[in-house]
C-alpha cells in the first residue's frame, strides 16, 4: 500500500507520517525542502525565484520517489510519504507563469508517468488562522514572513485538486483545527 499525506504548508504532513509509521512498520518518504538553494529567495521574491524553486523541487521529488516507492512497494512494504508527486504542478501553477510554466509540464509529464499515484490520499485541512499559527510556532526562518494571502491562495488550490475526478475514492479529508499530531 502506498500512502501519501497532502496539506497546506503547515498543517501537520509530516508529524502525521512520523506517527503512522511505527504502526504500518512503513518506510516514510518526507519531503527534503531544506535541500532546496532557492526557497528562501522564493519567499522572499516569488516572481524571480518560481521557476528555479519548483524546478529543483520536481527533480528532488522525482528521483526521491522514484527511488523508494516502487522498489518497497515490489517488496511488500508499505509507504507513507508526506507529499505526493503531483502536488508539485499545484504549486507550479500557483508560482510560474508563461513560457516558463510551458517548460515546467512538459518536464512534469514527462516524469509523472514514472511515478505511481498513492492508494489513499489523506488530505489534511486547517483554517488559515491554524496555519500562520503552526507556521509561526515551528519558526523556520524562511517561512517567517511567510504571506497570509499565498497561504489563502494555496489553500483553494488544495480544494481544487483535490475535487478532481481523478482523485475520486481515494481521497481521506481530516480537518485539523481541534487536532494535535504531536
Amino acid at each position: 500500500m502506498y500512502f501519501a499525506i497532502e496539506g497546506v504548508i503547515g498543517v501537520g504532513k509530516t508529524t502525521l507520517a512520523r506517527l503512522l509509521q511505527p504502526t504500518f512498520h512503513a518506510e516514510v518518504l518526507l519531503e527534503v525542502f531544506e535541500e532546496n538553494p532557492f526557497l528562501s529567495n522564493f519567499y522572499s521574491d516569488r516572481d524571480r525565484y518560481a521557476f528555479q524553486t519548483q524546478i529543483f523541487f520536481l527533480m528532488s521529488r522525482y528521483h526521491q520517489q522514484n527511488k523508494v516507492i516502487p522498489s518497497a512497494l515490489a517488496a511488500g512494504k508499505t509507504v507513507i510519504s508526506d507529499y505526493t508527486f503531483d502536488k508539485d504542478a499545484l504549486f507550479a501553477g500557483i508560482n510560474i507563469t508563461g513560457d516558463e510554466l510551458g517548460v515546467y509540464h512538459k518536464v512534469h509529464t514527462a516524469l509523472a508517468e514514472k511515478i505511481p499515484n498513492p492508494d489513499l490520499v489523506v488530505y489534511l485541512r486547517a483554517s488559515l488562522e491554524t496555519l500562520m499559527n503552526r507556521i509561526a510556532h515551528r519558526d523556520r526562518s524562511y517561512e517567517r514572513n511567510m504571506d497570509r494571502s499565498y497561504i489563502s491562495e494555496l489553500m483553494e488550490a488544495y480544494d481544487q485538486f483535490f475535487a478532481q475526478d481523478k482523485w475520486q475514492g481515494r481521497v481521506l479529508i481530516i480537518e485539523t483545527d481541534n487536532l494535535n499530531f504531536v
